[in-house]
């Protein structure tokens, strides 16, 4: 063992091992791109392109996904263009009624306000959604300091494909699986029946 690595208890050797923080963050990349939103307008989006290897080792399950955000700001371009419309359509009516002559109005807007209230009610519901994801997570993941203490402290081994808890006291220097891994550093911080319902799928 030298002064920045460990040795693997697997394979006896030392040349192939990485701090497991490293690895994480090795495996991390921004990715940025231009998107259209649903309004049409480009925009620049970054995003985190994460390797196998890198979510194998995460110290926490990922968080809820925000895919229905798409949905919610949908339902807020449709609600808005409703809600002008109709107005549109009352002030193009009451300047008819107000210059006397018969009103030929055209088909019935009244519609337009059932559509943005309906779509008012969506974004609602999608906002109650994904906050209710976003506090469940933060309260089932509220130990995540135990688990990132006992994750840093884990060595990965390129050659066995296992990792190794090195300084921890309690903790057994035998090799172990990204799987029990993840379930030990998971258990830890109290969401480790998340560990069981999430494995490991690749390396």
């Amino acid at each position: 063992m030298n002064g920045t690595t460990h040795t693997c208890p697997g394979c006896g050797r030392h040349d192939l091992t990485q701090a497991v923080p490293a690895v994480y963050l090795a495996g991390r990349t921004a990715v940025t791109s231009r998107e259209r939103d649903a309004g049409g307008a480009a925009r620049t989006v970054t995003r985190i392109a994460t390797t196998a290897l890198a979510d194998a080792l995460a110290p926490l399950p990922r968080r809820p996904g925000r895919a229905l955000g798409g949905l919610g700001m949908l339902a807020a371009v449709v609600g808005i263009g409703a809600f002008l419309g109709g107005r549109l359509a009352e002030g193009a009516e009451g300047d008819g009624a107000g210059a006397g002559f018969p009103q030929d109005t055209g088909p019935d807007l009244a519609f337009l306000d059932t559509v943005a209230a309906v779509a008012l009610g969506v974004v609602v519901f999608v906002a109650v959604v994904l906050l209710g994801r976003e506090a469940a997570f933060a309260l089932r993941t509220r130990g995540r300091g135990r688990a990132e203490e006992l994750w840093s402290h884990g060595w990965y081994c390129h050659r066995c494909g296992t990792v190794t808890f090195h300084g921890v006291p309690g903790e057994d220097r035998v090799p172990l699986s990204l799987q029990g891994f993840r379930e030990r550093v998971w258990e830890r911080g109290g969401y480790g029946p998340m560990a069981v319902r999430r494995p490991v799928t690749g390396r």
